[in-house]
């Protein structure tokens, strides 16, 4: 037994090590997609941002959008106790969208806490969601660095802007980084894919009002045989009252 407790002991220590060790590579500003990130189309990223210290308040997320694939469609989603600043760019270059020429496209995202006391920003021990809706995403690259900078409420900024160098240890602060997947079929990408969804909610919805009327109909077919059918005992009792009497 004793044997054995000591392997358990040795073994949970290994295991919380790898954890401890491993926990920082996690802990740093991210973007992950909701659903897919198609090429060419549109879609809705959010930037991941969790509170590293145990002392301070994360107040202020500034992300930089990249130059080298400027996104002429960006909208962030509103965060209670936050504010968002859109910041926009004159291109070099001007993007062609829709049919027309843009020639200014989003250079930065800035999100501030408005909040106050133990309510305003991202807290010791919590993280936060950023969601913005993007587009047209590019179709000649496979991915999108994003270069974040994070502040706290004492004064100290990290900045998440180091690209991850392919074949090479992710570097000490990595820049979030967005995974592009294959074109979809829909020239929209994830926005012909949520009309195609909108579209299928909407005649599911029919045929359900439909299935509802046929019900009610056939509800109202079997109380109507049955008033009928007792009417006509009625009279067939009333009758045979007034023979008898």
């Amino acid at each position: 037994m004793k044997k054995m407790s000591r392997a358990a002991l040795i073994g949970a220590a290994a295991v919380s090590s790898v954890v401890l060790v491993s926990a920082p590579a996690f802990a740093h500003v991210s973007v992950q997609p909701e659903g897919a990130a198609a090429k060419g189309g549109y879609a809705v990223i959010d930037f991941k941002v969790p509170n590293e210290r145990d002392d301070a308040a994360t107040t202020k997320l500034e992300v930089n959008f990249p130059t080298d694939h400027p996104l002429a469609s960006v909208m962030p989603e509103p965060v209670p106790g936050w504010k968002a600043e859109v910041t926009k760019s004159k291109l070099d270059k001007p993007l062609e969208m829709h049919g027309e020429k843009l020639t200014e496209a989003v250079s930065k995202v800035t999100w501030t806490a408005t909040g106050s006391g133990s309510d305003k920003g991202v807290q010791p021990g919590y993280f936060q969601k950023f969601p913005v809706s993007v587009g047209q995403l590019p179709t000649d690259a496979d991915q999108l660095v994003f270069k974040a900078i994070q502040t706290y409420d004492n004064k100290e900024v990290v900045r998440w802007i180091e690209p991850q160098q392919k074949g090479q240890e992710e570097p000490e602060n990595p820049a979030p980084t967005l995974t592009l997947s294959a074109a979809a079929d829909d020239e929209h990408g994830a926005s012909g894919a949520s009309a195609s969804d909108d579209h299928k909610e909407a005649a599911a919805a029919t045929s359900d009002t439909s299935s509802d009327s046929d019900t009610t109909a056939r509800v109202l077919g079997i109380v109507g045989i049955l008033v009928g059918a007792a009417g006509v005992a009625f009279g067939v009792l009333a009758g045979r009252r007034r023979t008898n009497g």
